[in-house]
């Protein structure tokens, strides 16, 4: 079985998150794919700045990760390892890649509802209930 670590970071810019819309019509995240020496929160940060133009200040105190198992387009069963950061965003102003149709940003209800996949809403669960810690 392959294996995969890909890292990203849950943005947030006052009380909004950042959600991306990518071509599969699904909505998720900014994560993406380690590169070969990268820290985690290293490729975390590149991701973010490569899918959006936005920079973060990574809040060193919270992460949160999860892994699933897929079949890869050549038919290699795969397990996928995601690390999530928290960030804040210094601005709001997005510039997305070619591989995103939109992106919102969103309060945390709205944002919970929008995401696709349940493990991104587990993980922007546990930032929200972070950053709501007294």
């Amino acid at each position: 079985m392959r294996h995969i670590e890909s890292a990203g970071i849950i943005v947030y810019y006052q009380n909004e998150f950042l959600l991306l819309h990518y071509a599969h019509g699904h909505w998720d995240l900014p994560k993406g794919k380690l590169e070969a020496g990268e820290t985690k929160q290293q490729a975390a940060l590149r991701e973010l700045q490569e899918e959006t133009g936005l920079q973060a200040d990574i809040i060193s105190e919270f992460s949160t990760s999860f892994s699933y198992i897929y079949t890869e387009v050549d038919g290699i069963l795969t397990k996928k390892t995601v690390y999530f950061f928290l960030g804040e965003a210094k601005s709001k102003k997005v510039v997305l890649s070619h591989e995103h149709i939109g992106y919102a940003w969103l309060p945390y209800q709205d944002a919970h509802k929008q995401l696709t996949f349940d493990n991104a809403k587990e993980a922007l669960a546990k930032a929200y209930q972070f950053l709501q810690a007294p």
